[in-house]
């Protein structure tokens, strides 16, 4: 009866994020490479900087059968866009980032035990690599993108980029309470016969 009941409750995941590791076998030693790109466009942290519309992300894996599962080790690279944090202009950066993952065999020692979230799992000798690339990716990713690390931002006073208003660039400000005087001061110089 169990049987039964975990043959209707087998996998359908499919997609570019998944790999059906049936023929590594579970031979432990037994291995092979896989070359991908997978769809991620919206992959980041949205809103600040992210894989943009029909970005993909290039996997470079080996797939390892080990005595407690599939061990996934290899990297994956990608190009986010985004804008400047701190001057607003776009920009765009490669992130590649490593992975060393085990997905444990059902029943293995590793999943009976670990919790849920502490291993990733096989479900029917499937490995989905989306969520694990997910995270490494948005983990590498900067919280607080910059154009370049010594980026000036912009003229708090006229909005413009520091860096292209140069060095010389600045605004008069006047004391509010001086500036009925100032006003007075500014007409007697417009005219001069009133003094």
């Amino acid at each position: 009866m169990s049987e039964h009941r975990h043959a209707s409750t087998r996998s359908t995941a499919t997609g570019p994020w998944v790999i059906d590791t049936r023929d590594l076998g579970r031979r432990a030693g037994s291995s092979r490479a896989y070359r991908r790109s997978v769809p991620a466009e919206g992959l980041g942290l949205l809103g600040v900087i992210a894989v943009p519309p029909g970005g993909v992300v290039e996997l470079d894996l080996l797939l390892e059968s080990v005595v407690e599962g599939v061990l996934v080790t290899g990297t994956a690279a990608t190009v986010v866009e985004g804008e400047c944090s701190r001057c607003l202009e776009p920009l765009s950066a490669e992130v590649e980032v490593e992975l060393t993952e085990l997905y444990a065999y059902p029943d293995s020692a590793t999943d009976e035990t670990t919790e849920e979230d502490e291993v990733s799992r096989l479900r029917d000798d499937l490995v989905d690599l989306e969520p694990v690339v997910r995270d490494a990716l948005v983990l590498a990713l900067p919280q607080v993108p910059l154009c370049s690390p010594d980026c000036l931002g912009l003229c708090v006073d006229c909005g413009g980029r520091l860096a292209d208003l140069g060095p010389d660039h600045g605004h008069e400000t006047i004391d509010p309470r001086w500036a009925a005087l100032q006003e007075r001061f500014d007409g007697n110089r417009d005219n001069p016969e009133e003094n």
